[in-house]
């Protein structure tokens, strides 16, 4: 059991952080939606008068041509740019460094990044650096950053982190294996680009863990105590998109309209969530990748029912509603049956995108380790609905083990 007077302390906090939160004007970037919106916001970038952008994406995007059509626009509209394709996965510090380096010695005017959650967030971290000098490290935390940032512009190539309208930043330390969140209003990028087109070619094992990543962003945004009527609305419409496109997305990644709709409810989860937060579904998964770089959107597909099943009496209400939006059949049943139904569907859409109930890589001589930086990181950070102690979340990690461990 948790003792009360660090229930109270946390529940004080939140509702300080929640105060904060509202007198934090939140920018949004001008978004460009719609096939060849990547075109158009490489135009706008050119209206705006910069002659020379850091292109950050990914190899295996090089590789396979994606980012051809906008070299080639780019090249149109005078552009000259720098391509820089060394993001991996949970990107790192020393990654970012090298794009920083490349950004000035080529004496860049902005960022142009394409590609999933992690380009997106090296790119903006890169785009700090370059007007605030100060390391990587001691720009973790809250509002940090005293200048603004090099003009950032994405084109999103997953509907998954949300990240071309986040206000936070994710980076890994090569050393400590610790990831760092830099949160500052001044990292939302400038113009953001939700082309479809971009992302027909997305195997559907990606398709079904960005998905489910954008999916985790909108319940927990609804459910968490930072919930506003603004927030609610971005959810719903994120998640109503989500379980109605990402089964067809799954299916059909040539679904034009359904990969469109997958982007649109990507942004609302990622406009939700800057706001509301998450909650412990995001600390469990960060503590994933840092431990097996797990990729973020599994992490969080796999935790997500865990979670959920654990925080139900406390938001039966909420995730009814969310049983209702979604149009589940559940007429007739009390409200906690209800939130039991949403749950229910959540684990079945994990199976069928072929999600694992388990996290293979889990070891159970690490499961205290992540439980306490877990609980450490919400509990400092996310207004969850429901709170649990370091035995508690031991004992939902232990459901995660592989059946043969």
């Amino acid at each position: 059991m948790f003792f009360p007077i660090k229930v109270i302390f946390y529940k004080t906090l939140m509702r300080i952080l929640k105060i904060i939160g509202k007198m934090i004007n939140t920018p949004k970037p001008i978004l460009f939606v719609g096939e060849k919106s990547s075109l158009a916001l490489c135009s706008a970038i050119a209206q705006r008068g910069t002659k020379k952008v850091l292109l950050v994406t990914d190899a295996m995007l090089v590789e396979l041509g994606v980012i051809d059509k906008i070299k080639a626009k780019l090249t149109e509209c005078n552009i000259d740019f720098i391509i820089y394709d060394g993001i991996k996965p949970d990107p790192t510090n020393d990654q970012v460094e090298e794009g920083f380096r490349l950004l000035k010695e080529n004496h860049c005017e902005a960022v142009l990044v394409v590609g999933g959650g992690s380009p997106i967030d090296a790119s903006k971290v890169i785009s700090a650096l370059s007007t605030n000098h100060i390391p990587i490290q001691k720009m973790a935390g809250w509002f940090k950053l005293k200048h603004p940032c090099l003009p950032l512009y994405a084109i999103p190539t997953t509907a998954g982190s949300g990240s071309e309208v986040t206000i936070a930043a994710v980076v890994s330390d090569p050393v400590s294996f610790k990831k760092s969140s830099i949160v500052d209003p001044k990292l939302v990028p400038v113009m953001a680009a939700l082309d479809g087109t971009l992302m027909t070619g997305i195997p559907p094992a990606i398709t079904a863990a960005t998905g489910m990543d954008a999916l985790t962003h909108a319940i927990e945004a609804y459910i968490s105590l930072h919930a506003t009527p603004e927030t609610d609305q971005d959810a719903l419409a994120a998640i109503q998109l989500i379980i109605k496109n990402l089964p067809k997305a799954f299916s059909d990644g040539g679904d034009l309209t359904a990969r469109e709709n997958m982007a649109l409810a990507s942004c609302y989860a990622g406009m939700a969530f800057t706001k509301a937060n998450v909650g412990y579904v995001h600390a469990i998964s960060h503590n994933f990748g840092a431990y097996y770089h797990t990729p973020h959107g599994l992490a969080n597909a796999i935790a997500l029912p865990y979670i959920l099943e654990y925080s139900k009496d406390a938001c039966s209400d909420r995730l009814a509603q969310l049983a209702k939006a979604c149009n589940l059949p559940i007429d007739n049943r009390s409200t906690l049956e209800q939130a039991e139904a949403f749950i229910k569907h959540i684990r079945e859409m994990n199976k069928a995108l072929n999600i694992p109930s388990k996290l293979a890589d889990l070891k159970r001589e690490d499961i205290p380790g992540i439980a306490k930086s877990a609980l450490e990181e919400a509990h400092y950070t996310f207004p969850v609905p429901k709170y649990m102690n370091q035995s508690t979340c031991e004992a939902i990690l232990h459901k995660m083990l592989n059946d043969n461990d």
